[in-house]
């Protein structure tokens, strides 16, 4: 039997946000780390783009750097990584409720531009202006507008810049985190070699690396190593995480289909393209664990 090996990562950070059915006005989030979540933020760390087939995409210009030692490697190995997150510390559910789009701007060249009733509101003041021409003195003349045109495009008949959308109503959102949290997540793989390419790329990433959300950005260094051993083994050789909340913390681990006690969750990632991304579904089954001490976080403190 080829023995498996098992890429370690310590996921935490202020906010952690990892969505499920997430939308631009109403953005929620998963109680750990899905699968898709942390296979985008491997293939980020590498330096892979959405945009090609595949679960995470090779690159997309001649110039990328590939995983080391490896030029012709694509990234489908991420679609055999088999998938574990420890909750050594769940944190706490928040959600943010703010607006998007309100408030006053100063006006700038193409906001005159592009809408002629505001250049015309602000056609006096503009004359009369002996300093910035856009700044706070026109702003004042267009006191009932919001937020910018959109939709910018030429006019099919006079080809003058216009904007198809000058509505200025703010966009009411509620978007939801996990605040306080830490995990520990795993993959499990027999090429030692792509999980110990994952492992440094990890700590020297190729791209902006975030937990689940770009404004939820990592606390520290990430990797935990690589270590032989099936994933259940290795979790419950690993230390629990410093402040953790428990000392039996829940763990999901994914099994094959039809396994008994799991359940079906559709986060395994079938495409990471922008416009058409695509999940399949997965089995997993939680367990707890009571984790040893032979494996340990000292090089993370």
């Amino acid at each position: 039997m080829t023995q498996p090996y098992v890429l370690l990562a310590r996921l935490a950070g202020p906010l952690q946000a990892w969505g499920l059915v997430s939308r631009f006005d109403r953005r929620d989030t998963h109680l750990r780390p899905t699968k898709s979540g942390f296979i985008g933020l491997l293939a980020a760390a590498a330096g892979f783009a959405r945009d090609e087939p595949g679960s995470a995409a090779g690159p997309h210009d001649s110039d990328r750097p590939e995983l080391p030692d490896r030029p012709d490697r694509p990234l489908e190995p991420l679609d055999e990584l088999r998938f574990a997150v420890r909750a050594d510390r769940p944190g706490t559910a928040v959600r943010d409720f703010h607006t998007v789009g309100g408030g006053r701007y100063p006006l700038r060249p193409r906001d005159l531009i592009t809408d002629h009733r505001r250049a015309q509101q602000a056609a006096t003041a503009l004359e009369g202006a002996t300093g910035p021409t856009f700044g706070t003195l026109p702003a004042r003349a267009v006191t009932g507008w919001y937020g910018a045109p959109k939709g910018i495009a030429p006019d099919p008949e006079s080809g003058t810049l216009l904007a198809r959308r000058v509505g200025r109503d703010p966009m009411i959102t509620s978007r939801s985190y996990l605040a306080d949290a830490k995990f520990v997540a795993a993959v499990e793989h027999t090429d030692k070699g792509l999980l110990e390419e994952l492992a440094t790329a990890l700590e020297q990433p190729r791209r902006l690396l975030w937990l689940g959300r770009k404004n939820c950005p990592p606390a520290g260094e990430i990797s935990g190593g690589v270590h032989a051993g099936r994933i259940e083994d290795v979790l419950a050789r690993t230390r629990l995480l410093p402040n953790a909340a428990t000392e039996r913390p829940w763990t999901w681990i994914e099994v094959p289909a039809g396994t008994p006690g799991a359940s079906s969750v559709a986060d395994h990632p079938v495409s990471f393209h922008t416009v058409h991304r695509s999940y399949a579904p997965r089995w997993e089954k939680r367990v707890r664990i009571e984790p040893g001490e032979s494996i340990g976080w000292d090089h993370l403190l």
